[in-house]
């Protein structure tokens, strides 16, 4: 619905024209968003008869102010072959040296010309073992046992390439079981559905416990990290998947909710720790438990070692209400975050949902700002007061940009200040300024970076995490069996995490199948990596 109205001068902006005006804009609004919610149903209604629903009409955006990136500037893409020699980092596995078959006479040995070729080879190879039994004089048998490395827990009768290799395809190429199976029998691979679905899922509990360690860690070692959540179906129901993650891990868990109870089930990992301390204590007085409730909870232990004793605890305490059963059992979870450990000062960067405000909450801009680019003018006033707000908003980030950069201490107020006039305004369109006031409610979490700089000013960094799973559930649906969930989120983890330390899945998976102990654990890196942050930190500090 578009409303166009005549220039109204000045002089005959009354008080009464002026309510009637904004009346008239929130009516406007009004009838949009009944239009939205119509054509919704429109929609489903259409998808319920199996008729297409009306395919999205973006507005333009053309004339829309850019959003600042907050990377440095890409190169421009270069065109042919890279300069420069491609294979002095090669590592060469056999030299052949190569002469003419006839040669005139005369001819005078020069010397070779190099010239190298890469190969991969992929073939099957089968072994049998024919292993020597004897009789022993005490009537017992002795069996030769198998060389080292052989009958991989994983593999029964598949050898440690071969699983790593439909570990990798699995979950880093993202070929599906049915395609995997079709191409294992091209290699000429005897295996069935069944034995392929058994390496993919069964006998994986070092790799979950070295995603549990990882998540540890990260959280104790880290400053801040970013989080976001998605849809995954399991078992033919919708649910969610949750990442957690910064410039060193990520870490991804499935579950049927996406409240803040599970996002906090979600920072303790596979184990539960109930602790009622200090923050427990501050936490429900900030949801307001009522008081009767705390005094008789800190009546008694103050830690609980698993999700059986905290129920009974709170069946003990005859405390039954769904909503302080909630409340207790949040503000407990979180305390025995902190009693493992992890900081009272930990940020949680995220897009502003409510499950993810604990602890201290920074807020994405790129969120924050988002619903304005979503607005559809009513007029050309109304676009130019979009584009105005829009182009100061992203002006401010700037300046928050440079902030980060080059922390300045006499800044901070006037940043603060800039915010204040930017959300203070009244443009008189109410979808302009409920952003702006959704904006000054939120202006701690905004403003996080002037007194913690090290917390980026978006969350695109988790987004892009956990666009990947989104990919891999685009490709493979939902999965059917908690242990194919579990393996999933495991994997993804932890390729996600090698991918982030500069180490290759592929190495990862041929040590961690092979048991080497090679490769170092994914938590140590991540320990040594921050605490070597950290150290650069404290000495870039002038004394």
């Amino acid at each position: 619905m578009k409303l166009e109205l005549p220039p109204i001068p000045d002089a005959e902006r009354t008080p009464l024209v002026e309510t009637l005006l904004d009346l008239l804009r929130q009516v406007v609004d009004r009838v949009q968003q009944l239009e939205e919610t119509s054509q919704q149903l429109r929609d489903e209604i259409a998808r319920l008869k199996g008729q297409k629903p009306r395919p999205p009409l973006q507005p333009s955006i053309l004339q829309l102010p850019t959003p600042p990136n907050d990377t440095a500037p890409a190169k421009p893409r270069q065109r042919g072959k890279p300069s420069g020699p491609r294979n002095v980092e090669l590592a060469i596995d056999r030299e052949v040296p190569l002469h003419p078959a006839t040669l005139p006479e005369g001819a005078i040995f020069k010397g070779f010309e190099p010239y190298v070729v890469q190969e991969l080879l992929i073939h099957s190879d089968t072994t049998r073992y024919l292993r020597a039994r004897y009789k022993l004089p005490n009537g017992e048998s002795l069996l030769a046992p198998l060389p080292a490395g052989i009958l991989p827990i994983e593999g029964g009768h598949f050898g440690v390439h071969l699983v790593a290799y439909i570990l990798d395809q699995y979950h880093h190429a993202q070929v599906t079981e049915p395609l995997l199976l079709e191409q294992l029998h091209e290699y000429g691979i005897v295996i069935s559905a069944g034995q392929l679905h058994h390496i993919l899922t069964e006998n994986k509990e070092r790799f979950h416990q070295e995603k549990a360690e990882v998540l540890a860690v990260a959280l104790a070692e880290s400053s801040y990290v970013g989080t976001d959540d998605t849809g995954a179906r399991h078992q033919g129901q919708n649910g969610y998947c949750t990442v957690i993650g910064n410039d060193l891990f990520a870490v991804f868990e499935s579950s049927a909710s996406k409240s803040r109870l599970n996002f906090l089930q979600v920072l303790q990992g596979p184990t539960r720790d109930y602790a009622i301390n200090e923050t427990t204590l501050a936490y429900w007085e900030r949801q307001k438990l009522p008081q009767a409730l705390r005094v008789l909870l800190t009546q008694g232990p103050p830690t609980f070692g698993s999700e059986a004793a905290w129920t009974a605890r709170l069946a003990e305490l005859a405390i039954t209400e769904e909503r302080h059963v909630r409340i207790v059992t949040e503000g407990a979870l979180l305390g025995g975050l902190i009693a493992r450990g992890v900081s009272e000062e930990l940020v949680i960067l995220s897009d502003g949902a409510p499950q993810f405000v604990v602890l201290v909450h920074a807020a994405c801009w790129v969120h924050a700002e988002r619903p304005l680019a979503k607005l559809v003018p009513h007029n050309e006033e109304h676009r130019a007061a979009i584009a105005k707000i829009r182009q100061s908003i992203w002006e401010l980030y700037q300046e928050l940009k440079a902030y980060r950069e080059h922390p300045q201490e006499a800044r901070r107020p006037v940043l603060e200040e800039r915010f204040d006039a930017l959300v203070g305004q009244r443009t008189g369109y109410p979808s302009i300024d409920g952003v702006l006031r959704e904006m000054r409610e939120h202006k701690a979490d905004l403003l996080r970076v002037l007194v913690r700089p090290e917390v980026p000013l978006h969350n695109n960094a988790t987004e892009s995490d956990i666009r990947e799973y989104v990919k891999r559930r685009k490709v493979s649906g939902g999965t059917r069996s908690d242990a194919g969930r579990r393996c999933r989120d495991t994997f993804a983890s932890l390729k996600k995490t090698c991918r982030k330390l500069g180490m290759g899945f592929w190495d990862y998976l041929q040590d961690r199948v092979r048991g080497l102990g090679q490769v170092p654990q994914l938590a140590e890196l991540i320990r040594q990596r921050a605490r070597e942050a950290t150290a650069k930190k404290v000495v870039a500090v002038p004394a």
